[in-house]
């Protein structure tokens, strides 16, 4: 199945983008692998006539927005992020009528339409650098709570409101199940992403977005870590890192939609060519600003 990929992707001149959470042999089969903010840039430049994105929706849409003349596949459209949509409908302008000089300010994981009214988008790698040199005192940070409080924490001179949102994934890793596998693994360095609950983080010897949790794993003289973030990621831990071990807390944090991604659903859409993603312009054209000053911003 990886060679009929391989053999329609070239035919097409199409690039397969995955996301560190998407199973195992859907990266092996990827072109680029990584987090939102390095695979929305790597959209950004490319030059296939086709991206096909193995992600959750909001990915595909960011793709889109980005790319409005090359078509966007995904796998399997139903694949969503609960948190995208964790926003309550007129708080946005509520906020704004609310602060003087505020920023919305939005992680990447959320819909198109939250995107479009907001000021700028941040990723778990580049959300304290762009809160930190935005002008702005007073922030709203949508859509999650655990990466605005974390952000928050990093930039005390801001006024930084945080929204009541969360990824269920990470919100469901318990400090006694960390503590668990400390105890058998005493030696062992706990790195997590910031989209888990403060328990978590306080008890953490690293906290960074899943590409840096990669990073620091890699450069660290220590030979064993507890992951708190989706287990996905151990593809490329153990990948990078065959000498290393890695555990992740029980139970073992899974997206089900992130899994939705296969190579059937992958060799079926560069078929068929039938799960396109779509933007109204006008929508695109809004939310595609803040996309761009993120990349701008993050640089």
């Amino acid at each position: 199945m990886e060679r009929q990929i391989k053999k329609l992707k070239e035919e097409k001149n199409a690039v397969i983008l995955a996301h560190y959470y998407a199973p195992d042999e859907v990266q092996r089969t990827a072109d680029y692998i990584g987090d939102s903010f390095y695979l929305a840039k790597v959209a950004k430049n490319s030059n296939a006539d086709i991206i096909l994105f193995c992600g959750v929706s909001f990915m595909g849409e960011s793709a889109k927005i980005l790319n409005p003349d090359k078509k966007v596949l995904m796998p399997d459209p139903s694949a969503d992020c609960a948190m995208a949509h964790m926003v309550r409908d007129g708080i946005i302008e509520e906020m704004r009528e609310k602060y003087e000089d505020l920023a919305v300010v939005c992680y990447i994981n959320s819909t198109a339409e939250l995107k479009s009214k907001s000021d700028v988008c941040v990723t778990s790698s580049n959300a304290v650098k762009i809160v930190k040199n935005l002008p702005n005192k007073n922030i709203f940070f949508i859509p999650d709570k655990n990466l605005g409080s974390f952000v928050a924490e990093q930039v005390p001179e801001k006024n930084i409101i945080i929204n009541d949102g969360c990824c269920p994934i990470h919100a469901k890793i318990e400090k006694k199940h960390i503590e668990c596998e400390k105890e058998k693994h005493p030696n062992a360095k706990i790195l997590s992403h910031p989209e888990c609950e403060k328990e978590i983080l306080d008890i953490s010897d690293y906290i960074g977005s899943t590409a840096d949790i990669i990073d620091y794993a890699k450069k660290s003289e220590c030979t064993e870590f507890i992951i708190c973030t989706e287990d996905g990621v151990n593809y490329k831990l153990t990948s990078d890192n065959p000498e290393k071990r890695f555990y992740f807390p029980n139970p073992r944090p899974c997206c089900k939609d992130m899994k939705l991604n296969t190579l059937e659903s992958i060799l079926s859409v560069l078929e068929k060519e039938d799960k396109v993603i779509e933007i109204n312009e006008e929508l695109r054209t809004k939310a595609l600003i803040p996309l761009e000053r993120m990349l701008e911003l993050a640089k």
